[in-house]
């Protein structure tokens, strides 16, 4: 990452150093994933669509820990995985958009709420800005050559309410309150980076 882009890392301490963490990540452009790997204090995790999964790519992802989740369904090898990762203290990562869009968290799936209720694990918000400024020559659905990438990493957030509950209203709550941290925390990113809402 570093080497093609200029990454610009903010806020790198706010991930705790031990124990499980979600790492909650905006997701308008193809190499939000990669950077936020290649420039994470710790080894990340991610929850990657099977389609990825193909060629050369399926060895190397499988490799380097990712993990192979079926868009189509619930997944529960993908769920099973996840928890797996969380419950060895490890660093799960999730664009809770679900896909490439805007990357306002605007719509959340319940994918992040319930990892996050059900492993107690807290969860920091990461806004990857400038990725879809520029497009490259070569390749446009890449970020330009040496072009600019800021990841800010936002202060960690429990998601439930502290009872425990793990009903599908408690999911619901958690969801909205994740929503609203993600939110604000893009907002704070954009006016620290300069980069247009």
């Amino acid at each position: 990452m570093y080497g093609l882009w200029r990454p610009r890392v903010l806020g790198a301490w706010r991930v705790p150093s031990a124990g499980p963490v979600i790492l909650a990540v905006n997701h308008t452009h193809i190499v939000d994933g990669p950077m936020l790997m290649g420039t994470a204090p710790r080894p990340v995790h991610f929850l990657i669509k099977k389609e990825a999964f193909i060629g050369p790519l399926d060895p190397f992802l499988r490799s380097i820990g990712q993990l192979k989740v079926d868009r189509s369904g619930t997944d529960r090898a993908a769920v099973t995985g996840a928890l797996g990762v969380l419950a060895n203290d490890g660093v799960l990562g999730i664009f809770p958009e679900g896909s490439r869009g805007e990357g306002d968290f605007a719509s959340l799936r319940a994918g992040l709420a319930y990892f996050a209720v059900r492993s107690g694990a807290p969860v920091v918000p990461v806004a990857v800005l400038g990725g879809d400024e520029r497009p490259g020559r070569l390749i446009p659905r890449l970020p330009a050559l040496r072009g600019r990438v800021d990841v800010v990493f936002g202060p960690a957030f429990t998601a439930g309410d502290g009872s425990g509950r793990r009903t599908r209203t408690a999911l619901d709550e958690a969801t909205t309150r994740i929503q609203e941290r993600l939110r604000a925390h893009l907002g704070n990113a954009r006016r620290l980076t300069g980069r247009a809402g």
